[in-house]
């Protein structure tokens, strides 16, 4: 993301935090715990509502311009048992099941290859460990707005970081192995409309899953 980018995100998300996403991360995060890896950290926005006990919080963000912001907010949060690293949610540089609890928060919309990165997010996780999940996605096949997010998306994707607006997440998560605890389908508000359709919940990575992934 460039510099400008990076620089009025929040600006750009503020609307839809207060009218929702704040509350929505509180109810998700607050029940994290052990060891866990938020991929595509950005400039920190989940830091506040992780609990401050009893959690080793891996931050990993890519961009150097959302890390320095991402740094300047976890130094204002007077936190500590929390690192920051580099590496992107393609390539997770961590060892097999290193983590209790791995959080991806508006992330699967931009990465390059959605299926690959579930799949290295298996793989850090331990056996019944959670992906906690907060993303926005695909409006329903045949709905005006799906169409809409369809003849927009190859712009989108271009002004704004990779963003997909008709991610399948949920398809995704399913066909990788997970198995969905809890999901919660609500619209985002004060957003665009074509970005308004989210997700939100857990996902398990199961024995079963993880046997599937490594055949």
């Amino acid at each position: 993301m460039s510099f400008i980018g990076a620089l009025i995100y929040d600006k750009s998300m503020a609307g839809s935090e207060e009218a929702c996403l704040r509350d929505w991360r509180k109810v998700l995060l607050g029940q994290v715990t052990g060891a866990v890896l938020e991929i595509g950290a950005g400039t920190g926005a989940n830091i506040e509502f992780y609990p401050t006990a009893g959690v080793n919080l891996v931050l990993s963000e890519p961009d150097k311009n959302m890390r320095k912001k991402l740094q300047e907010r976890l130094s204002q949060s007077g936190r500590t048992r929390v690192s920051i690293v580099t590496g992107s949610a393609e390539s997770i540089d961590a060892p097999d099941e290193s983590f209790d609890y791995v959080v991806s928060a508006l992330v699967c919309c931009s990465v390059v290859n959605l299926e690959g990165v579930l799949v290295e997010i298996k793989r850090v996780l331990k056996p019944g460990g959670r992906l906690v999940f907060l993303e926005h996605v695909a409006a329903s096949e045949g709905s005006k707005r799906r169409r809409w997010q369809n003849r927009i998306n190859p712009l989108w994707r271009l002004v704004a970081g990779n963003c997909h607006l008709n991610r399948e997440t949920e398809a995704a998560l399913v066909a990788t192995g997970f198995t969905i605890e809890s999901i919660q389908r609500e619209s985002m508000r004060k957003a665009m409309p074509i970005v308004r359709p989210t997700i939100r919940g857990m996902a398990i990575n199961s024995v079963l899953g993880s046997a599937l992934g490594s055949e």
